[in-house]
């Protein structure tokens, strides 16, 4: 027997932990696992009901999928065996992982040993995924760093609490109530510059490293430190001046004492954990104090801090628009064109006829003509040493920036670029917020954008490519890449008004299930695969009608096409209208 300390697994809580203590309930026992003979104790996520936390006296529970959540990883889904696939490239030992509930019975049954060689494939892949992740090393430093419990989920007011309190206690000050610093004053989001659509030869994206925490280390900001700026500037009759040797102006009338703060020196005490975890290639360390940085912002924004003041988080997010609005002008400056910019990034057309070389040269640059500007500038104004520091972080040797459907004006969030990569200098695609690594979109949608884009922004006929792909779809040779899957987020009978086409699969393939006297699969979440048809949506196991091919062709192929096809004076119509015309 081992005596373990920590259990891992995934989904382990809601189901590995819970099936148990529910037999011991059906059979009144007691679910005796902790170390001392205690039974577990049980809680409920009070925001999300299906979410249950485990406490077990001596030992602790790590699920996998809030652990990789946690540590800013993201997946399409997070089952055990697409995230093995896209770590590993392993799944689970299981024919057909999407009704495996069949073969598992089966096995169940008439194959024991086929049965346990399936439970020890999923334990095994659990354990590549932590060993693969470092999510083991990961939950360890970030309780070390925290000081929250290694199971703790969230919990970025806490870590922020524990960090904070002690050195403001020792200091001899009281820290507010919760609800003291709730005001009229409303924080703005990060800064998205309006876009300029077209499609470019050689942009730069140029990227503030750690924006945030560079803003409260460079310019003080900080809880107590508002307090006494505050105070300090009343007592000066510095209120509404724009510069003071006293205080440091923030915005909404915030003002931040110069000597007299703790967040901007945990900040730099992390930051430099950080850089030496990174000459260490500590992966693991590197991303928890980097997360645990940057959610220093949301927690002095968050009403559940209680810390929390509008003018600590509107004194950063105002300060970084004034940090990229300034920062494009400079380099407008200089004869370039900024066509778009996002929260900590700038977007920087440089011209068409520049080698690769040559704008790898101007970005360097462009890097060390800005972080020089932003010294002198906080120096001058602010009599203040500057921790800002932009980096040149991607070359696009071509680059697209759509414009929303329908309409003129550019996107936000949604882009693609081709980039040069590795000593072979081979061409790989980039997409943002495009089709291509979205959820919602089929296999099909996926493949035509990324061999289309690759196309155009090659300068390679793209006309017979189209046609091709039109007629294979309508005669049903892509049928297997034309699957939705979308996830069922509540429960079917919540689904009331503008049920979407997900759901209305659901109930007709659950209303079939009864009928087969089948368990019903859909009614509390999950995932489903289904097929827009004739009769509208069906479940891919209870498809009964022909696919709705002009569907597909409508809005799949159509509406990607007609996202780049017009900046190189065509679209899906002009190329297609007399081949569909045929059919």
């Amino acid at each position: 027997i081992i005596d373990a300390d920590i259990f891992i697994g995934w989904n382990v809580i809601n189901f590995d932990f819970s099936l148990p203590q529910k037999r011991c309930d059906l059979h009144h026992l007691k679910f005796s696992i902790g170390r001392d003979g205690s039974v577990p104790r049980w809680r409920i996520n009070s925001n999300n009901t299906d979410q249950q936390f485990i406490e077990i006296a001596g030992r602790v529970v790590l699920d996998g999928i809030d652990l990789l959540k946690t540590a800013t990883y993201h997946f399409p889904s997070f089952s055990l065996d697409n995230v093995a696939n896209t770590l590993l490239g392993m799944g689970k030992k299981v024919e057909d992982v999407d009704n495996r509930i069949t073969e598992i019975t089966n096995n169940f049954l008439h194959n024991k040993p086929a049965l346990a060689a399936y439970n020890l494939e999923d334990c095994r892949l659990v354990w590549l995924i932590f060993e693969k992740t470092q999510l083991l090393e990961f939950a360890q430093l970030r309780a070390q760093l925290t000081g929250l419990a290694i199971d703790r989920v969230g919990g970025s007011v806490a870590a922020f609490t524990n960090l904070y309190l002690p050195k403001l206690h020792r200091s001899g000050y009281v820290a507010p109530n919760m609800g003291d610093g709730v005001s009229d004053l409303i924080s703005p989001g990060g800064y998205v510059m309006d876009s300029i659509p077209g499609l470019y030869d050689n942009v730069l994206v140029l990227d503030f490293k750690s924006l945030y925490p560079s803003i409260i280390r460079s310019f003080k900001i900080d809880p107590m430190g508002l307090v006494e700026g505050l105070i300090e500037a009343e007592k000066e009759g510095l209120i509404e001046q724009s510069q003071s040797e006293e205080v440091i102006k923030g915005f909404d009338g915030a003002y931040f004492s110069r000597d007299k703060h703790f967040l901007p020196d945990i900040i730099t005490s992390l930051w430099l954990e950080r850089d030496k975890a990174k000459s260490q290639k500590n992966a693991a360390l590197s991303q928890a104090i980097k997360i645990i940085m940057n959610s220093f912002y949301g927690v002095l924004g968050s009403t559940g801090c209680r810390f929390f003041d509008p003018r600590l988080s509107g004194s950063i997010t105002k300060r970084s628009h004034e940090i990229l609005k300034t920062t494009k002008s400079w380099i407008e400056d200089k004869g370039f064109r900024v066509i778009y910019g996002d929260t900590d990034s700038i977007f920087v057309h440089v011209g068409s006829e520049k080698t690769v070389l040559q704008c790898q040269k101007l970005g360097s640059e462009l890097q060390g003509f800005i972080n020089e500007k932003w010294q002198c500038y906080l120096e001058e104004e602010f009599d203040l040493p500057c921790e800002l520091e932009i980096e040149f972080e991607t070359h696009f040797t071509k680059f697209l920036m759509p414009t929303i459907r329908g309409r003129d004006v550019g996107t936000k969030k949604r882009y693609a670029g081709l980039v040069t990569v590795g000593e072979e200098q081979q061409q790989k695609l980039i997409f943002k917020g495009l089709e291509s690594v979205r959820t919602d979109w089929t296999q099909l949608a996926k493949d035509f954008q990324q061999t289309l884009y690759s196309k155009v922004f090659n300068k390679e006929t793209v006309d017979d490519y189209i046609k091709v792909m039109v007629e294979k779809t309508l005669n049903g040779e892509f049928d297997d890449k034309l699957v939705y899957r979308k996830r069922i987020r509540r429960k079917l009978s919540d689904y009331v008004k503008n049920v979407p086409p997900h759901v209305k699969a659901a109930r007709l393939a659950d209303e079939i299930n009864r009928k087969q006297d089948k368990p019903l699969r859909y009614q509390k979440r999950g995932w489903i695969e289904y097929y827009i048809t004739v009769n509208g949506p069906q479940a891919v196991e209870h498809l009964s009608s022909p696919l709705d091919y002009q569907f597909y062709i409508d809005r799949q192929l159509c509406a990607i096409a007609d996202g780049i096809l017009p900046f190189i004076g065509t679209s899906f119509g002009q190329i297609t209208d007399a081949q569909l015309g045929l059919f």
